[in-house]
């Protein structure tokens, strides 16, 4: 089995970005995809809510979701359970059922500039650690990473000028 820890952050608002985003609409949108993943994850096909409570510690979704055919994640197209975890006002964290883990984060740098982040703990236990599959996943890894902060803050920012978040 081989456990591939990544992640990957970006400015929200680099120079020349307008609209100029808050941490309270960046927020907003990572509550949106957490309930409406196949709106802003290319990979997510499908999505069912099992159930949504508030709970001590913020808000919890309990989620079914499916991945298209071309996904690294879980190319069978069998659901996929997954437990968010939302800490107002900067985190949503992941748990698959296999173990695998997701954390969106919301921080702000020495300048009060925000960030997001998103880190991943993947577990491939059908992969051996090592391997050229492992270092392929890797590769493959932190490229969706990468594109996944900067197309939701794109998203978010798209979002907020349509006013559907305020």
């Amino acid at each position: 089995m081989v456990v591939l820890n990544l992640a990957y952050t970006a400015p929200i608002n680099p120079p020349g970005a307008s609209p100029t985003l808050t941490q309270v609409q960046v927020w907003a949108g990572l509550r949106l995809k957490a309930l409406r993943p196949q709106e802003f994850v290319p990979a997510i096909t499908a999505c069912e809510i099992i159930s949504a409570e508030t709970i001590e510690s913020g808000y919890k979704v309990v989620r079914d979701v499916t991945f298209s055919s071309d996904s690294t994640i879980k190319a069978d197209r069998a659901p996929v359970r997954e437990i968010c975890y939302h800490y107002a006002p900067n985190r949503v964290e992941f748990q698959q059922e296999d173990g695998s883990r997701i954390s969106n984060i919301i921080s702000r740098g020495e300048d009060g500039g925000l960030f997001l982040t998103y880190s991943f703990e993947w577990r491939h236990r059908e992969v051996a650690e090592g391997s050229d599959q492992a270092r392929t996943l890797e590769e493959s890894h932190w490229k969706v990473a990468k594109m996944a902060v900067e197309k939701r803050i794109l998203s978010f920012r798209r979002l907020v000028t349509s006013g559907e978040i305020q």
